[in-house]
């Protein structure tokens, strides 16, 4: 599992020209499901992401956590994530999983996080969204688990 994480003032999803997720200080989270992942690599990475310390504490350091300053969770699936550019000039994407299995482990992500943390917004899986955010700091974040 692949995620991107940004560090937000503030950020929106929207489908349409309409609003589907929304939060202020907080994680913008790009998400994406590849071949092998399973609901423990999720939750790990779940855990991984609520307790990274990337938020600055009264000194100006990174060593407050989501958790620690009542942040939002905004998650957006991201299958673009698993992009190999190593072959040309295409990206090839077969290390995603497959759309049926990511949008499993997608709502299994989305269900964990919810029941973990208060404010968790999403994304819609396999939609044309439009992501807005304001990257504070800027702080971006790449993380990979894997079983």
């Amino acid at each position: 599992m692949k995620a991107l994480l940004q560090r937000v003032s503030q950020a929106r999803v929207e489908i349409d020209g309409q609003v589907v997720g929304a939060i202020d200080l907080g994680l913008l989270l790009l998400l994406c499901a590849e071949h092998g992942d399973d609901a423990a690599i999720a939750q790990r990475m779940l855990d991984k992401i609520l307790k990274l310390r990337i938020f600055s504490d009264d000194a100006g350091k990174m060593n407050r956590s989501l958790q620690d300053v009542a942040g939002g969770l905004l998650v957006v699936s991201q299958f673009t994530l698993a992009a190999d550019v190593r072959g040309g000039n295409r990206p090839s994407f077969t290390q995603a999983a497959p759309p049926a299995e990511g949008r499993r482990l997608y709502d299994d992500f989305l269900e964990r996080a919810r029941a973990a943390h208060p404010k968790v917004e999403s994304g819609v899986f396999g939609a044309d969204m439009q992501v807005h955010l304001v990257n504070q700091g800027p702080v971006t974040i790449p993380i990979q688990m894997s079983a």
